[in-house]
């Protein structure tokens, strides 16, 4: 069974933003990590090279795939800040719908700017994609 590529590493978070080249885009990821840190309880980490993750919970699937995995995380992207919030979750169809300007892929929501959402729908959001992964891989 292969080895998960994006693994929690001990790199700064802040080198990471130091990275992010548009001013107003570091500005926007930088304060939702205090956002997501402040709703989360975990500090930010970086998992691989580019993605912030707060928490962790280890997983195993059907297929006996298993290994561990940012509780929530969130990367800044060349077009958008992304959240990996997965594809289930209480009511996200009906909290997307009143997210605000965004795009979806899979598991992932896609912001350009912060002013472009609403942050407490956001909020909602991860705190359900929280609740979800850890009513269903406890401990």
């Amino acid at each position: 069974m292969a080895k998960n590529k994006t693994t929690e590493t001990n790199d700064s978070v802040a080198a990471y933003l130091a990275t992010i080249k548009d001013e107003k885009r570091r500005t926007d990821f930088s304060t939702v990590i205090e956002m997501l840190k402040k709703l989360s309880g975990f500090e930010p980490k970086m998992w691989g090279t580019a993605i912030v993750g707060f928490g962790s919970y280890h997983y195993k699937y059907d297929t006996g795939r298993e290994g561990d995995a940012a509780l929530l995380s969130i990367a800044c992207r060349s077009n958008a800040i992304t959240f990996y919030l997965g594809t289930e979750f209480e009511k996200r169809e009906e909290l997307i719908a009143k997210l605000g300007k965004h795009k979806t892929s899979g598991g992932c929501i896609h912001v350009q700017q912060l002013a472009d959402i609403n942050t407490d729908i956001l909020l909602k959001m991860t705190k359900n994609s929280i609740l979800y992964k850890k009513s269903h891989y406890p401990g």
